[in-house]
């Protein structure tokens, strides 16, 4: 046998008498990988770091308006109101804003409340503002003439009146007019026509565009009280050419016509007040109720047609 087949090692492969180490497999790089989570994770870190300073930090507020525009801003509110409610409603709140707030603004917010409680038939809580109202000395004769409203709806005819003389002395000469006659109606619809005609006597004095109104009314007042009048006719054509003969004045004018022996005038103005004054603002039919009973009243005397 030869020496080759004695020798095992001589029919292993070429190196297999060497120990062979093994190769590790091929894989992707992942070094990018690993840069993107390290960017990622820092991010994030950088952004719970800017909420965490956001958060320790006072937050930034919108500069507030001052309060002195917030209450102007409710009392606009309250003059376009639809009904005394929301009138009341930002009126309220345009009071309660705790502002400096200037009187003519707080004078204008009172009146306000004031026109929603007379209108809600509150009259004594409307009293009570308007003669608040008067301690702000802003148009102190309009605030008594709210006053005197208010208290003549609450049957105090000498509340009434004597808001309504002090409304006459303090109010500037374009009003005193309106005020004297405002107190003579208040006497006239109370039977005390004496008062009435001196009431209305001086409205005649200081009165200018009004002044055919204020003496029909006068004249009503002596007629109730058995004076003679002469000229009805002629005070009937004055008022009904002037302005105040399409308002109040058709009041005037019905009765006038009813001693001008003109009945089917008396009731053709009658009911034209009646009917305005009813359809027009709630607060003028308050106002005007007592002349609306006496309208219809003497509508009901007329004869049939």
């Amino acid at each position: 046998m030869s020496k080759a087949k004695d020798n095992p090692a001589s029919f292993a492969p070429a190196g297999a008498g060497k120990t062979a180490k093994p190769k590790a497999p091929r894989r992707a790089s992942r070094e990018p990988e690993r840069e993107r989570e390290a960017d990622s994770a820092a991010t994030a870190t950088k952004k719970t770091s800017a909420r965490r300073e956001r958060a320790k930090a006072p937050a930034k507020k919108r500069p507030a308006r001052p309060k002195s525009v917030l209450a102007e801003d409710m009392l606009r509110r309250a003059l376009e109101a639809p009904t005394p409610r929301s009138r009341a409603l930002w009126a309220r709140r345009g009071l309660a804003t705790r502002a400096q707030l200037d009187r003519t603004t707080q004078a204008m917010l009172l009146r306000q409340l004031y026109l929603a409680y007379y209108e809600e038939g509150r009259f004594v809580q409307a009293a009570a503002i308007a003669e608040q109202a008067l301690t702000l000395d802003v148009l102190p004769d309009v605030a008594h003439q709210d006053a005197a409203r208010a208290k003549q709806a609450l049957g105090d005819v000498e509340g009434a009146a004597a808001h309504l003389r002090l409304a006459a002395r303090i109010g500037p000469a374009s009003r005193k007019a309106f005020h004297y006659w405002t107190l003579g109606s208040l006497f006239y619809l109370h039977h005390r026509y004496a008062e009435a005609i001196a009431a209305m006597s001086r409205a005649a004095r200081w009165g200018t565009t009004d002044k055919p109104l204020y003496h029909g009314h006068l004249a009503l007042a002596r007629l109730a009280l058995g004076q003679t009048v002469e000229g009805i006719g002629d005070i009937i054509d004055r008022l009904i050419v002037a302005p105040a003969g399409n308002g109040y004045g058709r009041f005037v004018l019905g009765l006038l016509a009813l001693h001008a022996g003109r009945p089917d005038d008396a009731r053709r103005w009658l009911e034209a007040f009646v009917d305005r004054t009813m359809s027009g603002r709630r607060a003028a039919a308050i106002a005007l109720r007592d002349e609306i009973e006496a309208a219809r009243q003497a509508l009901a005397r007329l004869p049939a047609d």
